[in-house]
């Protein structure tokens, strides 16, 4: 079923929630901008806190929110949980609804906005390679470990859509990693090179041609193009004609119910270059740690999630699990669902790190 704005009454019957709640408090109204469902307000001693932090990554400048735990102690040590977020979101949307839960379990977590995107520096904007995503991750760690609490020797990765695929490759080989998880994973060099469910296979190489001439243009000094501009500005009408469930939750999430000035769904162009050649499956039989995967059982992104888990041959420590009726968009944000997912999470890392 695809949501619009007139069909908030629908989604909460069919999430057994109430229709207001479907929509997240206005980023304006919470002081760390955060746009999910109770999320901290304030700093209280005793309970989960929130940090805004910023460190320098290769040049560029990171902006981060780092979690600790009710009665976060800087003396003792807590496993610590590195959280990227999917493309096209940032540190206050869904990473931050998941950092945050994890630090009511009792762990150290961050979540940081991608280099170029976000809150964070570089120029131009909205960049989005593999090479800079991983790296990011790398750097949350290089961060996080040494932050007073953490222990490094207890270190856990969450990798969510697009920051799952980037996760897979980051644990290939950063074994500071002791345990792997990723949730409704999306591989974005298989989707930007074949199209969602390999709908454009026969449009690689024109594709490839667009975004080899946009990076020309680039290089001369000219305008930079990019691709999906204006998703999150879809009027009803568009997001009834949008191709896909997870586009048309996907608009109405990022556009409107969790909506950020700092989220887009938008990327350079030139970033296909990089992107179409690559795919978050490539050797991934260098996991060797822990691996769990999850994934709504409705979800149109299923398919990655699967093909994923059965090459992943460098582990027998693995596990798939499926949140019964959930899809895509809803494991970012349905209670219930949200609920099964930080349990399965909270039961891996308990027994892996």
């Amino acid at each position: 079923m695809k949501y619009t704005l007139l069909q908030a009454a629908v989604m909460a019957a069919m999430t057994g929630i109430t229709a207001s709640s479907a929509w997240a408090a206005d980023y304006q109204d919470n002081p760390f901008t955060l746009t999910y469902e109770d999320a901290i307000t304030e700093n209280v001693n005793g309970k989960v806190n929130i940090h805004p932090v910023s460190y320098e990554l290769n040049g560029v400048n990171i902006a981060a929110n780092v979690y600790t735990p009710a009665g976060y102690d800087p003396e003792q040590s807590y496993p610590t949980v590195v959280v990227a977020h999917p493309n096209g979101g940032i540190k206050e949307q869904v990473a931050g609804l998941y950092a945050q839960r994890l630090a009511e379990q009792g762990y150290i977590t961050i979540a940081a906005d991608a280099a170029f995107q976000g809150a964070s520096g570089g120029e131009p904007r909205n960049v989005d390679t593999p090479a800079n995503r991983i790296e990011d991750i790398h750097g949350m760690a290089d961060f996080i470990t040494q932050y007073p609490g953490a222990n490094e020797q207890s270190l856990a990765l969450l990798g969510i859509c697009g920051g799952g695929g980037y996760s897979l490759a980051a644990a290939k080989t950063d074994k500071r990693f002791q345990s792997v998880a990723t949730l409704s994973m999306f591989n974005s060099g298989r989707v930007r090179r074949n199209g969602y469910v390999d709908s454009q296979m026969d449009t690689i190489q024109e594709r490839l041609q667009e975004a080899s001439e946009a990076r020309d243009q680039q290089a001369a000094g000219g305008e930079v193009l990019y691709a999906a501009e204006g998703f999150t500005e879809l009027t009803d009408e568009q997001i009834d004609e949008l191709p896909f469930e997870l586009y048309s939750q996907g608009a109405i999430y990022y556009g409107r119910t969790h909506a950020h000035p700092n989220s887009t769904a938008r990327y350079t162009q030139s970033s296909l270059l990089d992107l179409m050649r690559w795919d978050a499956t490539d050797q991934i039989e260098l996991i060797d740690q822990p691996l769990l995967m999850i994934a709504g059982s409705e979800a149109e992104t299923l398919y990655m999630t699967e093909d994923a888990f059965s090459m992943a041959t460098g582990t027998e420590n693995k596990e798939l699990f499926e949140i019964d009726g959930a899809t895509h968009i809803e494991t970012y944000w349905v209670p219930e669902y949200v609920d099964s997912a930080v349990d399965e999470l909270t039961e891996f890392y308990a027994r892996t790190l």
